[in-house]
Order: structure tokens, then C-alpha cells, then sequence
């Protein structure tokens, strides 16, 4: 069809000097109109032009169609010795694998070659449904073939066949099967060399990883001090000895952190050795109560070392998070995970979760009794962390007491469901009471607080040598110093989080009653805000670990609910708010009559953060003598770094601070003197 149309456009070239003679003509009767005698000398000439045309046009056209036919026959055996003569192996077959025609690369691929036979024949792989459809431009797959690796790529041609019946390369009788001169280009493009130098860069490639030591502290401190050097030289040399077998380098930036680069081609001989580093490290064994145990990433796949660095740096948080003592490997989107001999360890939690849970029980095991305290005026995440606690020691049949002096209208509704219970008797006792009990055979326990002036009952941290503190608020320069273990952990939403993580640590099974997992549900659902604010999947596992002990969404709701007279104070709290800086919301909470002021000031604090345009709230109240601040933000702003101006803290979004020498209009004024400081800072920064 091309053909006729390059031949019709050139007949119409050839014809137009043959048309445009009757514009000539037209001319010509218009000058003799005109004039006679010029008229009739043009019309002689053109007379005589279209005679030389016409000569021509019947002379030279036949000439001219058989150069054009002669040029189009050259070019198509061109064509044909080029596809012959072909790097590629090449050939046509019909739709039902028929080989009409090949060239000689493909012949010398698979040797003696005929037409007519199916392509089935020599390659076993190609099966009738890898063919194109008649209306797909091309398909292609992969295949081995003689110890050689081709791509081969299928391509459907609709062509006039108009060839002579005698040519010996192509048999017409192969045709006959064809279906509207329909057949089937197939490719063979030889791709070994170039999978070959693909995987010799691949293995070439820098990896990643990253290797932790999960409980450095906590070895060291079961090991005899003369044999910790021992202990960590044999770590040292384990893990030294491995990266040498895989010619990697070794970088120790920390004393329980490594650095490794090796190269992508001897990840598989790490995974055929199941990772078996892991196995002994753990058991080496020179005198440690705990075994040492290596959580281990690694970052493969990017596009630069640097990002297979973040993602090992993320492979290795995940590591952590799953609770160690295994390997994660992150390449792209795919993550793989190896583990170590030790199958005790939830899935998802902290490692230091896990090191904390055994140590607290063997304290605990070793002491006659447990007193629980949190800081003053207790808040639900309080009194529930120390409900968790107090359920630990009684799972080992230790006498255990709650320090409790003044019950709020906050967790009123939780202590209610342990009073007048005969399995809580003295469950909660006062601090007077706790100085008299606390001897060198206790335990004492805080919870949701580390600083010891803003404990319960600060004079028992003198009574005894064995103080545990368990918080998720960030530590000050107030510290419990003779705390023979300290879990702080600011990344927690709340302390019974924590306590929950560490319940489910145990060697003991735990059956929490419901009443206790519903006073542990609301504190985590107090201290998020309904998980609002900080909440992460640790979060959501503690929730769900409480859930399954029995914590009922519909009563802790009902324990929250508040009366009409502390929802009208809460409305003329914020009815009374203003805007300070256009970003900051302010009020001052009307404390008089008001049972909890603090806490329904933290809820003021919640509710202007609202508020369009508001990146930080600060609610002030006044109990006792005493100026609470609540601070909340939802933005960039660190509300913990402007209350540790006034020697409070808390977190990035949620923090307080306590003031006894002012009025709470004058604590405001602070915090505004505060907030301008550090704005001037930022501005200055930038």
C-alpha cells in the first residue's frame, strides 16, 4: 500500500505540467480576445510547449517508473542482506510458530535450521501463549539457552506477501496457515556479558550495616569487674573475626556500637551462615549473669551509600523496636528479618523494655516488700502505673502498699472501684504510714516521676538503699541518685505504657483483673489525650495488651465523665483565653471551689490547642499556695524547653512547671517574657 501511494504521488508530479495546459489555453483565447494578432503568437508557442510535454511526459515516463521500481528493488535487497547479515538472531514465523524465514546469526545460534519447522522445535521454552495478540505491539521474556542468557522479544507485522514462488528462502506454503498476512518478527538479543558485568557491579556495591550491643550496661553490671575487659575483648574479637571473613572494614564510633562496610557479594554467604555472629556472641560466657546479645542491620538497594546508610540506620530501629537480638535487612521497600536463638521476645517492643522487665523481677524477688509512689497530687497515668506495679509484686507474693496522701476528682472514679474490696485491703496508705514500713528490705518504687522533690512522700527515698524509678518524662538536673535502676524512657507516652511493656516481660503469667487493666487503659488515655498526642505503636500494643486483660473502653469513658459545674468552669476558663504573638493562647483557670484545678487546667490547655492558628497553649492555676502551668502545643513549638525555664519539664508537647512566688496573672507574664526571649532567638537564628 505504500508502494501504490508513492507511485500515485509521483503519476500526479508527472501530470502536472499536463493539467496546467488548460490554464495556458484559457490565457491564450483570452489575449486574442484582446488582441488578435499577439493572441495568436502566443498560442503558437504554447501549442508548441505542449507538444514538447507530451513528448516528453509518453517518453520519459516509462524510463522514470522503472528507475523508481529498480531503486525500490535494490533497496529491498539492501534490506534483506542487512537482516540477513544481522548481529542479532532474527526470524519470521506465522501465528502458530512456524519458522518462514530466518538469518544466518539465527542459524549459527542453534545450528541447522529449516523452514516449516516449529520454532517449538529448538526452544522448549516458547510456547504458543507467549505469541502477541494480533493487536499487541510486542511481548518479551527471558530465557537460558547453550549457557547463554537471551531476552527474546516477540513483534506482529501485517505485510502485501508478493514474492516470487521460486525464491528458496521463503516457501509459500508456509503462508497457507497465515490469517490476514499476519506474522510473528522474534528477537533473540544476546544479554549474558551484560548480566554478567550487572551482577559484578552488584556484588561490587558498598552495604551498610549497622551492629548493636542490646544490653551493654546491663552485662557489664552481672560480670565481676575484672572480667568485663575480658567479656568485651572476646565481643570485640567475634565480631572482628566476622567482618574480616568478609573483608569488610570496621569502624567502633561507640563502646557497644559498630560501623561496617562490605561488599554486596558476601551478604549471601552471611545469610547461609544464618547469621550465625548472633549465636556466639551469646554464647560467650566468662562469669555474666546475662548473655550478650547483637541486634544487627543492614541498608542495601539505594541509589547512593549514604541512603543504604539510612536505611540500615532504620533497619536498625526496627531491630530495637521488635526487641533485638536479631537482623534486619532493608533493601528499597523489602525488609527481611533474621532472628537469634532467643524466641522468648514479643515482637514490636523495645529491647530495653525487655532488659528492664528481668531486672525489676529479680529486685523484686529479692526484696520482703514493695512501696509504690508517684509524684504529688497523682494523676490517672499515676495512680494506674502504680496499679501495675503493685499487681507485679503481688504475682510474687510480696507485701505491697500505694502511697496516696490526697485523692483528686481525677482518679477518684479509679480508686473507687478498690475500695471496700477485700482483695485490696490496705492497698493504699499515706506517707506517714509509709515512713513507718520502709525498712533496708524494701523496694521502692516511683512511677510518672524522677524528680524526687516532686515525689509523694520524698523523705522515703532516704529510708531505703534500693529506689527503682520508672517515668517517661525527660530527666532534669533533679535526679534520684541512689536509684539502683532508672527507666526513663521520654519517647513513652505515659508510665503505664511502660508498665504494661514490662507485664507482659515477665516470667510469671500475669492475670490482671479488669478493674486494674481499666485503671492502666486510663492512664494511657489521659496522658494521650484519647491518643492524640505522642502516641506511637508501643502505644497502641500496650492498649491492646490491657484490652485483652479485660480494660473496657465503654467504663473508662465513664469514669471521665465530668460534672456540670467543672464543665462550666472549663468554658470560663476558655471563654476568659486571649492570643498572645498571634500564636500562643493564654488563660488564667479560676481555681476557687474548684476540685483538681490542675488537672482541669491541663484540659483548658488540650481544648485551646483547637484553636486556628495556634501553635502552643498555657493555662495557669493556683492550689495550694502553689502556680501550676499546663503547657501543650500541637506545632514545631518545644513547650518542654520554655517550662524548664521555671525548673519544670515534661515533653516536646505536653510539659508543666510549678511556681510558688507569684499570683497566676504574674506567671503569665513570666511565660510571655520567656516566650519573647526565645522568639528573639529563633529570629536570630534564621
Amino acid at each position: 500500500m505504500k508502494s501504490k501511494n508513492i507511485k500515485t504521488r509521483i503519476e500526479k508530479f508527472l501530470q502536472a505540467p499536463l493539467k496546467l495546459l488548460f490554464i495556458l489555453f484559457i490565457l491564450v483565447a483570452g489575449l486574442v480576445v484582446y488582441d488578435h494578432k499577439i493572441g495568436i503568437i502566443v498560442g503558437m508557442v504554447v501549442v508548441i510547449y505542449s507538444i514538447a510535454v507530451l513528448v516528453m511526459y509518453y517518453s520519459y515516463k516509462p524510463m522514470i517508473m522503472m528507475e523508481l521500481v529498480g531503486y525500490a528493488f535494490e533497496q529491498g535487497q539492501i534490506q534483506r542482506e542487512l537482516l540477513k547479515e544481522l548481529a542479532v538472531p532474527y526470524a519470521l514465523i506465522d501465528i502458530d510458530g512456524l519458522i518462514l524465514w530466518h538469518n544466518d546469526e539465527f542459524e549459527n545460534m542453534v545450528g541447522e535450521t529449516k523452514v516449516n519447522k516449529d520454532i517449538h522445535y529448538y526452544f522448549p521454552h516458547i510456547t504458543k501463549d507467549m505469541f502477541p495478540d494480533s493487536d499487541s505491539e510486542a511481548s518479551e521474556f527471558s530465557m537460558a539457552f547453550d549457557d547463554r542468557q537471551y531476552q527474546v522479544q516477540f513483534r506482529t507485522v501485517s505485510v502485501d506477501i508478493n514474492v516470487d514462488e521460486n525464491d528458496e528462502d521463503i516457501q509459500m506454503s508456509a503462508f497457507d496457515n497465515a490469517y490476514e498476512n499476519t506474522m510473528i518478527v522474534v528477537y533473540f538479543f544476546d544479554e549474558t556479558d551484560y548480566r554478567r558485568l550487572l551482577q559484578e557491579n552488584k556484588d561490587q556495591r558498598l552495604v551498610a550495616s549497622l551492629i548493636y550491643i542490646d544490653n551493654y550496661d546491663e552485662v557489664l553490671e552481672s560480670t565481676d569487674e575484672v572480667r568485663q575487659p575480658l567479656l568485651m575483648a572476646l565481643v570485640d574479637r567475634k565480631i572482628n573475626k566476622s567482618v574480616l571473613d568478609i573483608n569488610g572494614i570496621i569502624k567502633k564510633p561507640e563502646k557497644d556500637k559498630y560501623f561496617i562496610v562490605f561488599q554486596q557479594k558476601y551478604l549471601a554467604q552471611l545469610q547461609a551462615n544464618k547469621f550465625d555472629l548472633l549465636d556466639e556472641v551469646r554464647n560467650i560466657n566468662v562469669g555474666n549473669e546475662l548473655p550478650v546479645t547483637l541486634s544487627m542491620s543492614i541498608g542495601m538497594g539505594e541509589s547512593s551509600f549514604q541512603e543504604c546508610y539510612e536505611s540500615a540506620r532504620i533497619a536498625m530501629d526496627m531491630a530495637l523496636g521488635r526487641g533485638g537480638d536479631q537482623v534486619v535487612i532493608k533493601e528499597g521497600e523489602k525488609t527481611s528479618y533474621y532472628g537469634g536463638q532467643n524466641r522468648v521476645i514479643e515482637k514490636n517492643t523495645r529491647v530495653k523494655a525487655r532488659v528492664k522487665a528481668h531486672a525489676l523481677q529479680g529486685i523484686i524477688e529479692a526484696k520482703e516488700r514493695v512501696v509504690i509512689m508517684g509524684h504529688k497530687l497523682p494523676d490517672a497515668d499515676a495512680i494506674g502505673s502504680a496499679i501495675g506495679i503493685y499487681k507485679l509484686a503481688k504475682v510474687y507474693n510480696k507485701e505491697a502498699h500505694i502511697v496516696l496522701d490526697e485523692a483528686t476528682i481525677s482518679i477518684r472514679p479509679i480508686l473507687e472501684n478498690f475500695e471496700n474490696n477485700s482483695q485490696y485491703e490496705e492497698m493504699f496508705i499515706n506517707s506517714v504510714t509509709a515512713k513507718e514500713l520502709v525498712d533496708m528490705d524494701t523496694l521502692l518504687m516511683i512511677v510518672d516521676v524522677n524528680r524526687p522533690s516532686y515525689t509523694e512522700c520524698p523523705e522515703l527515698l532516704e529510708l531505703t538503699k534500693t529506689v527503682v524509678v520508672f517515668d517517661h518524662h525527660r530527666a532534669a538536673n533533679e535526679v534520684v541518685s541512689n536509684a539502683v535502676l532508672s527507666y526513663v524512657e521520654p519517647y513513652a507516652s505515659s508510665a503505664c505504657e511502660m508498665v504494661a511493656e514490662v507485664l507482659q516481660y515477665t516470667n510469671e503469667s500475669i492475670d490482671l483483673k479488669s478493674i486494674e487493666a481499666d485503671a492502666m487503659y486510663a492512664g494511657i488515655l489521659v496522658d494521650t489525650n484519647n491518643f492524640v498526642q505522642k502516641t506511637g505503636s508501643r502505644t497502641f500494643e500496650a492498649a491492646a495488651y490491657l484490652r485483652r486483660k479485660g480494660a473496657d473502653v465503654v467504663r473508662v469513658r465513664k469514669m471521665f465523665r465530668d460534672s456540670i459545674e467543672t464543665c462550666r468552669s472549663r468554658a470560663e476558663a476558655i471563654h476568659g483565653a486571649y492570643i498572645y504573638r498571634e500564636k500562643y493562647a493564654m488563660a488564667v483557670f479560676p481555681s476557687e471551689g474548684v476540685d483538681s484545678p490542675t488537672v482541669i487546667s491541663s484540659q483548658v490547655a488540650d481544648e485551646l490547642l483547637n484553636i486556628k492558628g495556634i501553635g502552643a497553649s498555657f493555662v495557669v492555676s493556683s492550689l495550694n499556695d502553689t502556680i501550676y502551668i499546663s503547657a501543650r502545643s500541637i506545632d514545631v513549638i518545644n513547650v518542654q524547653l520554655v517550662m524548664e525555664k521555671f525548673d519544670g519539664g515534661g515533653h516536646a508537647n505536653a510539659a508543666g512547671a510549678q511556681l510558688t512566688d507569684c499570683t497566676p496573672e504574674e506567671a503569665l507574664d513570666r511565660v510571655k517574657a520567656a516566650l519573647d526571649e526565645m522568639d528573639e532567638i529563633n529570629i536570630e537564628h534564621k
